[in-house]
């Protein structure tokens, strides 16, 4: 079994009916926030990597909420502060865009050493917050995507 991570990915953006959405600040980039994100492994498919991330990230359980695949992937450049993670040559990844809908803002349980604060923001003020312009993008669509 390969050490590296796959360039396959989800982005999985958390919200309530209202469009309510979900950022965590990552521990390594203090002010970099984000929805949920996380590799593919093994064998799993995209759903179930969405989510394992989901409950890994923020202690949610997406079977109690409606978790949609929007059939969508963004193809972007890793970082390359990130490339060691990945089989030399790999340079970009593919990330697959979900949402989830949950039926009210909750408290999470983030992932300790991977994310250091959570914030609940209207849709369009957490699209504004998001370092990644994929996650922004997503955010800004869920007013016409999200509950579908």
């Amino acid at each position: 079994m390969s050490h590296y991570k796959r360039p396959v990915s989800v982005l999985v953006v958390i919200h309530t009916p209202a469009l309510d959405v979900l950022l965590i600040e990552r521990a390594a980039h203090p002010g970099y926030w984000q929805s949920v994100t996380g590799s593919q492994e093994g064998d799993e498919s995209l759903l179930a990597t969405a989510c394992r991330e989901v409950m890994e990230e923020t202690g949610l359980d997406a079977a109690a909420g409606k978790l949609s695949d929007w059939q969508q992937k963004n193809v972007y450049e890793i970082f390359a502060e990130w490339r060691h993670r990945y089989a030399p040559g790999v340079t970009h990844n593919t990330e697959h865009v979900f949402s989830l809908e949950i039926p009210a803002i909750q408290p999470v349980k983030l992932a300790p050493g991977e994310h250091i604060a959570q914030l609940w923001l209207p849709w369009q003020e957490a699209a504004a917050r998001c370092f990644s312009t994929s996650n922004r993008d997503a955010i800004l669509a869920l007013p016409t995507r999200g509950a579908n």
